[in-house]
């Protein structure tokens, strides 16, 4: 039997043994409920001591039942239907005094019953019944906590993971660097005979989507050794404890498994920042520490290395990256052009794609897209064509399925006034001039005002250049197109709506980063404010906040007069191109050019 069947079937006999203790716990509240309530009925049956010797002595008793070594009897009172019961200090005593009774002609019948299996059992075990199910249940919660808390092993013939570095396409520098990671796996004395020290740990960070698992798994694989994979969510639990046991239990197992590898997904789940505070953050911290004490107790024999992956290094607690633990941090960038186009000839692959299909264009359309982002859209593309009928996937379908991953599925069953229609219009057509005249901004694509995912109109860009550094002149710009929209409402409708909001929220976000973090403000100067603490900020005087948001303001306010501007001077442009989108609700990358042409 396999290792996964096996865990399949431990982790049924563990689900069944808690449904079992659950079942006793609710047996047992019901008869805690059920032993209150007889419990209640019995006390208005119960007659007491004195009163029984007085109804004796009147003679108004007609039957007394015992039970052999209980203290507690059963008497049947004359016109008296129900039963009471009654405790007498003394049985022999009281069995003395009834049956003086019935020598003296009285008509009481005394029964003596022998004693019952349930009475013999001590009381003492009775009353530590319910411990006894209450500790059960708990064992039972703690077993189901630590289920995979050894991490899932890919370390057989029939799991071992298969993907080599030829899967991975798109990060070449980063291999390069990971080579020595694999090749120290495979031979680790010829290391050790240098005298060179083997890293304990390398972080893989980056975007999500970018390859940080897929790289991790690629070591692996080059390596042909096991890997063992666990998310760093699953070692927070609600017990205090728990997760620093998995952590133990986790390095258990590597060090009987070495030489292999060790990979925690989102380590920023228990790397975080350490804090004195209580609670969870009290068990995050002892999860932390331990995984701290486990990566120092590596010994020069025992060849494990842990690979971790985050999209937020920023957050991780100082300690983990210091040399003898993470002594390596690979950046995982999003692909660039190059990139791209190896990204999506290996998803290509296994998908019937048109001869007609360039995949070097389609690269360079998607600049800033992430590997993960790119499959999906041959994987949209894929699903788009055979919804279409077609018999391979056609550059018509690779379009649709972008607009598709990047705006929202598209609806033009969405029914919506004139009145709305002529607003869209405008909107768009704002965006699209105001941009065509900003030199820095890349050409329009396509402008629609058919409704896509939550947005009522699109103007979409081309995207093919691949930026690393972004200028001032150029953030001002973007400033400019995105508020193109609400300077077009405004100068055509003399009004405003909310369809602006995304925009307004956007250039917003550009305008605070370029005060606050690129230090673009000629005001307040080259400084990075963001993130900073009250007591930080106040040396840079009380009043900082208000300059900030007055700089902030000035950029959007500027930004603003200069779309309603190029508006003004191009207003024959921008009405044209909005009475062709209410005409025909699309404008592509030709048809959009030939308005300028003229």
């Amino acid at each position: 039997m396999s290792k996964k069947k096996n865990d399949k079937k431990k982790e049924k006999k563990l689900w069944l043994s808690l449904i079992s203790v659950l079942i006793l716990l609710i047996l047992l509240v019901g008869l805690t409920v059920f032993y209150i309530k007889d419990k209640n009925k019995e006390e208005e049956k119960t007659l007491a001591y004195t009163d029984l010797i007085k109804e004796l002595s009147y003679g108004n008793i007609e039957k007394v039942e015992m039970t052999v070594g209980s203290t507690t009897v059963k008497v049947k009172q004359k016109n008296v239907e129900e039963e009471k019961n009654a405790i007498v200090p003394n049985t022999e005593s009281f069995i003395g005094l009834v049956q003086e009774k019935v020598t003296e002609g009285n008509e009481i019948e005394l029964v003596q019953k022998p004693r019952s299996v349930l009475a013999q059992i001590p009381s003492f075990i009775i009353s530590f019944l319910p411990t006894l199910i209450m500790l059960a249940l708990f064992i039972m919660i703690f077993k189901m906590q630590g289920l995979g808390e050894k991490g899932k092993v890919y370390d057989d013939t029939e799991r071992k993971t298969k993907i080599k570095f030829d899967d991975v396409a798109g990060l070449d520098e980063e291999k390069e660097e990971l080579v020595e990671i694999v090749e120290f796996l495979k031979k680790p004395e010829k290391f050790t005979k240098m005298g060179a020290k083997i890293p304990k740990g390398v972080l893989l960070y980056g975007k999500p989507g970018t390859g940080k698992t897929l790289i991790a798994k690629a070591i692996a694989g080059e390596a042909d050794v096991p890997f063992i994979s666990m998310s760093g969510s699953e070692f927070i639990e609600m017990f205090a404890g728990l997760g620093a046991s998995r952590v133990r239990k986790l390095f258990e197992k590597a060090r009987k498994l070495a030489p292999c590898i060790v990979f925690i997904d989102e380590i920023d789940a228990i790397g975080a920042r350490r804090t004195s505070n209580s609670g969870a953050e009290t068990e995050n911290n002892q999860t932390l520490n331990q995984l701290l004490v486990e990566m120092d107790g590596f010994s020069s024999e025992e060849t494990i290395i842990v690979l971790a992956a985050t999209n937020r290094p920023e957050m991780l607690d100082k300690a983990l990256l210091r040399p003898g633990r993470f002594d390596r941090q690979v950046t995982i960038p999003t692909p660039d052009l190059k990139g791209r186009l190896e990204i999506l000839k290996i998803h290509a692959k296994d998908k019937r794609v048109s001869q007609n299909v360039n995949l070097e264009s389609i690269a360079e359309d998607t600049a800033g897209f992430t590997g993960a982002e790119l499959a999906n859209i041959l994987n949209e593309a894929a699903i788009i064509a055979t919804k279409n009928g077609h018999e391979d996937i056609e550059n018509d379908d690779i379009e649709e399925a972008v607009k598709k991953v990047t705006v929202g599925i598209e609806k033009r069953t969405r029914v919506y006034s004139e009145k709305d229609k002529k607003l869209t219009a405008y909107h768009e057509a704002g965006h699209a001039v105001v941009s065509r005249y900003l030199p820095t901004q890349t050409d329009v694509k396509e402008v629609s005002i058919i409704p896509r995912g939550v947005a009522g109109g699109y103007t979409m860009y081309k995207s093919d250049e691949d930026k690393y550094y972004i200028s001032k002149t150029e953030m001002q710009e973007k400033l400019i197109g995105l508020l193109g929209g609400r300077a077009a409402e405004k100068l055509v409708l003399d009004d405003i709506s909310t369809g602006a909001s995304n925009d307004i929220e956007v250039a917003t976000k550009i305008a605070r980063d370029m005060v606050t973090k690129y230090g673009m403000s000629d005001t307040l100067g080259p400084i990075d404010f963001q993130g900073k603490e009250p007591y930080e900020m106040q040396m840079f005087g009380e009043d900082i906040g208000d300059k900030i948001g007055q700089e902030v303001k000035m950029l959007i306010d500027t930004a603003y007069n200069d779309a309603q501007l190029l508006l003004q001077q191009h207003r024959d442009k921008l009405d044209r191109i909005a009475e062709t989108l209410l005409q025909k609700e699309k404008i592509n990358e030709q048809d959009f050019k030939k308005f300028f042409e003229e």
